[in-house]
């Protein structure tokens, strides 16, 4: 016998070795979507493994089907077909009507990832002082300026092999890795780099007709991330979630605090230190975040060619 605890029932069960996580649903009179009848034919009976994964027997070829179909996360089990050897704790993800209907619209038209943990690169940018601008500024112009700023840095952005997954005001959100995390962390910096001399060469554009120059703050983490597709089911944009999402938004937001342009964590640091040039080493707190942190300021390229070997 065994130990399985489910959330969001907050219960646990001692159940059989060779029955499947949905049979000891069933048996004990917990509410388990199975569409299919638990053939491993849909997604819907699926549940998160939160602690005990080596407790779970591998997936078998049914299984991985499914997994590879809608490229599961190792955490991603079918309740169907998983069988326990050791105290496991789960999350049932499908709990109600709301919950079948979209999953089932994810099983017929899901091409990507439903969510994947990966180690990315994740770079967000905003302008500073632009709220005064804009207030001082008609609105058709303010739009002028962002669309003209935002195709200038998706530029620099996708020629160093990242893309911008949100926009957020006059703030963007680019990720570089998805792909391929080879170079991901030392093409964020150098788009980085590239993203300060692009608004140097628009700031004349600006004083030319508004008598105002803009600066930006970059912020760069290397972290795991899930990354998804997010939104109606006929509107899904990919995006990445995590508290690597949200240390990197941390980062750019200490520039203010700083008095710098381009700053990076530690551990984006460890990957790119031999490529890059480096100016301040600041010991900050950041908002949401315990404790100190080491980030570095980023000032120039060494070699920048030398980025595209790593690839």
């Amino acid at each position: 016998m065994t130990h399985l605890y489910y959330l969001p029932d907050n219960l646990e069960l001692e159940i059989n070795k060779a029955e499947t996580i949905l049979e000891a649903s069933l048996e004990a009179g917990i509410p388990h979507t199975h569409a299919c009848g638990g053939q491993a034919r849909c997604s819907t009976c699926r549940v998160m493994i939160l602690e005990g994964l080596e407790g779970c027997a591998p997936r078998n070829e049914k299984e991985q089907i499914l997994a590879d179909k809608l490229h599961f996360s190792p955490a991603i089990r079918l309740a169907c077909q998983t069988r326990c050897t050791g105290k496991v704790k789960i999350r049932r993800l499908v709990i109600d009507a709301e919950d079948l209907e979209l999953a089932d619209q994810f099983s017929e038209r899901q091409t990507g990832a439903v969510g994947q943990e990966k180690f990315i690169a994740i770079l967000f940018a905003d302008i500073r002082g632009f709220t005064s601008f804009s207030e001082s500024v008609p609105a058709y112009d303010v739009i002028h300026v962002l669309n003209r700023y935002f195709s200038k840095m998706s530029e620099v952005i996708v020629r160093n092999g990242g893309y911008i997954y949100n926009y957020m005001g006059d703030g963007l959100m680019a990720l570089f890795g998805v792909e391929n995390p080879v170079a991901a962390a030392a093409e964020a910096v150098q788009a980085g780099l590239e993203m300060l001399e692009a608004m140097e060469e628009f700031n004349p554009y600006l004083e030319m007709l508004y008598r105002r120059k803009l600066q930006i703050g970059v912020g760069i983490h290397y972290g795991e991330a899930v990354v998804g597709n997010i939104g109606a089911i006929n509107n899904q944009k990919m995006t990445a979630i995590g508290d690597a999402v949200n240390f990197a938004s941390r980062i750019e937001s200490a520039n203010k605090e700083a008095g710098t342009r381009l700053l990076i964590s530690e551990e984006t640091y460890n990957l790119v230190k031999q490529f890059f040039h480096f100016g301040k080493q600041v010991s900050l707190t950041l908002k949401g975040k315990s404790g100190e942190y080491l980030l570095y300021e980023v000032q120039a390229s060494k070699v920048a060619a030398s980025i595209g070997s790593l690839k």
